[in-house]
């Protein structure tokens, strides 16, 4: 155990998010460090104050999956975390069991393997009209607006059964909600609002006139034993909606920078296009999604030990999934890109209660959009220097804002 000196922040983190250069596909090398010196350290956040930070493989899995580490316990609190917005009561990301088990559960079932095989077919076809575009278009193109986040939203909002004529309000309130600082912190809030009333407002429409889209089943499950009330459906909507287009549109855009900017990887798996599901789960563990951690810590609701370190009840605690994913001891060479790696027991979806439910869609797309591509145009290159790339800025999530590409 060490002393209590421990207690006193050393750094701030994220590291990079000062001048943002986090947004490009790094993960900070003092990660590393803390994970051979200090894998239990503490840090100041960006909002809300200190926390204890966690670098090594099997502690962030442990403490993804430790009862003592509270989602519940830091609603509506100004605790420590990444993101400007006070994390919310009702939802999925903010509960504990029983509560989180009630919604976990319904989740699960939406995004099953057999519910996301059966999307699959359609998924391809939004996949194939866009690179029918694309080439239609002619090069050169860019494959984050003509790509990623068309098929990311596209993808999400027909799951939802959301008209197409409202996407775009739908994009422009997710993105506002993914800002990182704003001048006006009101103004993301104000997007959650808007984005909260649009889908009340469906959700209205829904137990009306219920449809064959997720929203439409999830609606239905009010009236069975799990028993969701109207406020937590549409909390519910809104963190399905937001993750299952930000992250997947970034890291579609992500992988294929990282495959373009290595052109080895590339055509190895133009030769052997059977590499690509192993190709996904790499890019899963070496890519790293998000700007600094998970945006809202976990709050101690007891005394106890965590590596080496004493957490008191009441202390806020970070996981760092990416740092996790890079861990020496779990994966050989875990600074190389190896296309072929197995097992690969990433965390890339996280661990325990809170595994990302819609793990299944996110896979099936990410190996759609990349088999295509990698079948269609075999000749892909990045159309400027590597160094020329436009990263967004200011973000909860790393992705590129133009993907500029020839063949």
């Amino acid at each position: 155990m060490t002393s209590t000196d421990s207690r006193s922040p050393e750094k701030s983190c994220p590291f990079l998010a000062s001048d943002f250069t986090s947004e490009r596909l790094e993960v900070d090398p003092r990660y590393a460090q803390l994970r051979r010196t200090r894998p239990v350290s503490r840090v100041t956040m960006p909002h809300g104050g200190d926390a204890w930070l966690i670098t090594r493989y099997d502690d962030v899995r442990a403490a993804l999956a430790d009862p003592r580490l509270s989602r519940a316990a830091g609603i509506g609190k100004d605790v420590p975390r990444s993101s400007p917005l006070i994390q919310q009561a009702e939802s999925l990301l903010s509960m504990d069991p029983p509560e989180h088990t009630r919604l976990r559960r319904l989740a699960a079932k939406a995004f099953t393997v057999r519910q996301v095989e059966a999307v699959r077919p359609r998924v391809q076809a939004i996949v194939d009209g866009l690179v029918d575009r694309l080439e239609e278009s002619g090069s050169p193109a860019d494959l984050a607006s003509g790509l990623a986040w068309p098929m990311g939203i596209t993808v999400i909002c027909e799951t939802f059964g959301i008209p197409e004529e409202d996407r775009a309000r739908f994009r422009s309130w997710t993105d506002e909600m993914m800002a990182l600082t704003v001048a006006d912190p009101a103004a993301i809030q104000a997007a959650r609002d808007g984005l909260d009333a649009y889908l009340r407002d469906l959700i209205a429409r829904r137990i009306a006139e219920p449809g064959d889209d997720l929203l439409s089943r999830l609606v239905t499950a009010r009236e069975g034993a799990d028993q969701l009330t109207e406020a937590e459906l549409g909390i519910f909507a809104v963190d399905l909606l937001t993750a299952g287009h930000e992250t997947t549109a970034n890291q579609t855009g992500n992988f294929l920078f990282t495959l373009l900017s290595r052109p080895r990887l590339w055509d190895s798996l133009v030769e052997d296009p059977g590499l690509v599901p192993s190709a996904v789960e790499e890019l899963l563990r070496y890519t790293p999604l998000a700007t600094s951690v998970a945006p809202f810590s976990r709050i101690a609701v007891e005394d106890f030990e965590f590596g080496g370190e004493v957490i008191r009840a009441g202390d806020a605690v970070v996981a760092q999934n990416d740092s996790a994913n890079r861990d020496e001891s779990v994966f050989e060479r875990p600074e190389e890109i190896d296309l072929t790696r197995a097992p690969n027991p990433h965390l890339a979806f996280g661990h325990g209660a809170h595994h990302c439910p819609a793990a299944p869609l996110a896979r099936l797309e990410l190996n759609i959009a990349i088999g295509t591509l990698v079948r269609r145009l075999p000749g892909l290159r990045l159309a400027v220097p590597v160094d020329e790339v436009v990263w967004q800025s200011n973000r909860v999530m790393r992705g590129v804002k133009e993907l500029p590409v020839k063949w």
